[in-house]
């Protein structure tokens, strides 16, 4: 079986689909008789270890994003690796290029919603643009042979367009970079802090629909005891006393270790698809406080941390002291379990691959993984 995934959301800092990509390359190469190839924009055209790269311009202010403006060079590539089946990962050019491809293989393509592309839109452009934008979802998803969605959330949403054969297929953490032997004692020397300080962490972008601002809120008001760690690119430069912010792209392992060494993970965003910084903090052994909005209750069991009121300050903070009067350390302990057996990325692509052995009508033809 050979595998293509497409999509534009790949670069040099990207989040989400990246990590995906990455994460599935390296288990599908454990499987015997399974190829995997990615396809993704680049300056010049390029192959390295199954990943090819296709010319395309960068998007300006796209934080080394490029954007792909014809559909032949990707629809070409896909015609002379021949896959057995195309999966895409955005609902942009390389769409349309893969379902044409699709269609001259005579193979079948998966669309990944990865994300919401008319809240994407209406949150950034205005909401008229983004509700115009539904009837395209539907029109692009509803031509895939299947549509996989990372949580019940977004499911529901492409549902309530109209697009039929929607599955859910969570998305998984990296186990070995997040744990809780990453934890470094002298973090909170390293920060100037006392011993005794209960320290929150939020990793992730600085943008709008992170609504970080309910962050540095509920930071002021838990007041000195609590200090909040911001680590990520485009934070804001205004905070209360009581907040640290690494304001760069840090890479993986970095993310980790300052994970692993806070007490809690919040998380405010109210619009999130998945939420993967939330399985890297309950890897790294830390409960969650979020807010019961888009696909966090979904990750989030009551005995690894607790979920609030969206863009509520004040009940955010609340859920926080709940949090330490209970046993906080035993709720990161359950974290952990709950994400070794729910989001291993070994049971993922397991997963991926029941999907993908339906649509080639193959189901009972298991692929074997080396010992």
């Amino acid at each position: 079986m050979h595998i293509a995934d497409m999509t534009m959301f790949y670069a040099p800092a990207s989040g989400g689909v990246r990590t995906y990509l990455e994460a599935k390359h390296r288990r599908l190469q454990l499987y015997s008789g399974v190829r995997h190839s990615i396809l993704v924009p680049g300056r010049d055209y390029s192959h390295n270890a199954g990943v090819y790269e296709v010319p395309a311009p960068v998007l300006p202010f796209g934080k080394g994003y490029r954007f792909p403006v014809r559909r032949a060079p990707w629809r070409n590539l896909l015609r002379s690796l021949r896959p057995d089946l195309i999966e895409v990962g955005d609902p942009y050019m390389t769409a349309w290029a893969a379902l044409d491809a699709g269609r001259r293989l005579d193979v079948p393509v998966i669309g990944f919603y990865h994300s919401d592309l008319p809240l994407l839109v209406g949150n950034r452009l205005g909401h008229w643009l983004g509700a115009n934008l539904n009837g395209y979802v539907a029109r692009l998803y509803g031509s895939f042979d299947r549509v996989l969605a990372p949580s019940q959330a977004m499911a529901s949403k492409l549902i309530a367009l109209g697009v039929r054969n929607v599955y859910v297929q969570p998305l998984g953490v990296d186990l070995e970079t997040f744990q809780p032997s990453r934890r470094d004692p002298g973090l909170r020397e390293e920060l100037g802090l006392a011993d005794d300080t209960r320290l929150l962490i939020f990793a992730g972008r600085g943008s709008r629909e992170k609504n970080l601002g309910v962050l540095l809120e509920t930071a002021r008001q838990l007041g000195a005891d609590y200090h909040l760690l911001l680590v990520g690119s485009g934070m804001p430069r205004q905070v209360p006393s009581n907040v640290t912010v690494v304001n760069r792209f840090c890479p993986a392992i970095e993310v980790a270790r300052l994970m692993a060494s806070c007490d809690v993970l919040l998380h405010a965003g109210n619009q999130e698809t998945f939420g993967l910084v939330v399985l890297e903090a309950m890897a790294s052994g830390i409960p969650v406080v979020a807010a019961r909005a888009g696909a966090l209750p979904e990750l989030v069991p009551f005995h690894s941390g607790r979920l609030c009121r969206p863009l509520d300050a004040a009940a955010m903070a609340q859920a926080v002291r709940e949090l330490f009067d209970c046993d906080h350390r035993l709720l990161g302990r359950q974290a952990r379990q709950h994400v070794e057996a729910h989001h291993a990325w070994d049971a993922v692509v397991a997963g991926l691959l029941t999907h993908y052995h339906a649509v080639l009508g193959t189901a009972n033809l298991p692929v074997a993984v080396h010992g």
